[in-house]
């Protein structure tokens, strides 16, 4: 089926990780068992035929360099674990919008103006490019400027894979994932979830309770880091989307979930900015609950992981799901690998059991969407 053309908003950490896991993988054989990836091939592609080609960003250490120098460029940390070759995809200007917080704009350095940075150009440029799909990484918080994108992927006729906690794929009203579904474009999000980060971790500690007869009573996750990622979230405004996300992926597994959050019995996202942590993320999930005879039952658990890898082999599936989607002519929400792969998708499925047999039947074709 040829190659993926991928396309990237945002080149930080994430987009480090993300670059530096296809060129990792690129040439691994198709039959063996790796770490951090559950298919080598995924339909017709393999690893391998991810190629990008185009990136955007705003900040003035990145714009014009090329990708696989930029992935590296401050304030970027993640840990070089790959060898790129010149992928002669510069990185250009994005448009900045709500892209940059005010508190950010000293480690982001954003450009001086981008008034000539228009919907139009950059449906233009992913046009020019034959760009296949666009991954949105901004970062936390950046709600119109994520539209803005979705908009262009939209005009553009681009798959989009919404990484962040901007509600495109679950939006409330409905309002994109109805544009989508018209034009016949795959829209895939919203939020992804990291292989073993602490949303997933969260998820299955409280099914396991659920599924045991303990009723979950009080819960908390917290979570520290290191990058740029929790220097944006120090702000609690730019959290909103991030907290309804992660709270939302943990509560849906419970049928009383929503009697918890109304009284104050869940507290879920982003605790603090450590950065000496660098690009380590450490969370910390606690639950509560009454087992039989009312019994209490309490769980502490601690989990430390690299932040940005555990989202890169996710979203190395999530890419090729969105091609595949293109390949049927499928369009709208792809319900199957939102579910599988996301925090929250339009939706919410148990990972083990139904969003994952809804995934795999996705890939063979059982499943359309």
């Amino acid at each position: 089926m040829g190659k993926i053309r991928v396309g990237i908003v945002g080149v930080g950490n994430a987009a480090s990780a993300l670059v530096q896991g296809v060129y990792y993988y690129k040439n691994v054989d198709e039959n063996i068992n790796i770490p951090g990836i559950a298919h080598v091939r995924l339909g017709s592609y393999h690893i391998g035929d991810i190629e990008f080609s185009i990136a955007f960003d705003v900040s003035k250490e990145k714009v014009g360099k090329d990708l696989s120098e930029a992935i590296f460029s401050y304030p970027n940390i993640t840990p070089k674990f790959a060898d790129i070759p010149k992928l002669g995809v510069v990185v250009r200007k994005g448009k900045v919008l709500d892209g940059v917080a005010e508190h950010m704009r000293e480690t982001f350095k954003p450009v001086d103006s981008d008034d000539d940075i228009t919907l139009e150009s950059i449906v233009d440029e992913l046009k020019e490019t034959n760009t296949n799909v666009l991954v949105n990484l901004l970062p936390v918080g950046s709600e119109e400027a994520t539209r803005f994108y979705a908009k262009a992927a939209l005009e553009a006729g681009v798959a989009f894979v919404n990484a962040i906690p901007v509600f495109i794929a679950s939006d409330p009203e409905g309002y994109w994932p109805k544009l989508f579904e018209e034009r016949n474009v795959p829209l895939l999000g919203d939020d992804v979830k990291g292989q073993i980060g602490a949303t997933i971790l969260h998820r299955t500690l409280v099914r396991l309770l659920h599924m045991r007869g303990v009723r979950v009573e009080e819960t908390y996750q917290l979570n520290v880091g290191g990058n740029t990622d929790f220097l944006n979230m120090t702000v609690e405004e730019r959290l909103k989307s991030k907290r309804i996300s992660k709270t939302e992926a943990v509560t849906s597994i419970l049928p009383y979930g929503k009697e918890l959050e109304k009284e104050g019995k869940v507290r879920i996202g982003p605790s603090d900015y450590i950065p000496f942590l660098g690009n380590t993320k450490i969370a910390y999930i606690y639950i509560k609950g009454t087992s039989f005879a009312n019994f209490p039952v309490t769980l502490e658990v601690k989990l430390t992981v690299d932040d940005k890898s555990m989202i890169s082999g996710i979203l190395i599936d999530a890419i090729r799901s969105a091609k595949i989607a293109l390949d049927r002519g499928i369009g709208g929400i792809i319900v199957s690998p939102s579910a599988f792969f996301f925090k929250h998708p339009p939706v919410q499925a148990p990972d083990d059991e139904t969003a994952r047999h809804w995934f795999e039947e996705f890939i063979r074709g059982v499943r359309e969407r």
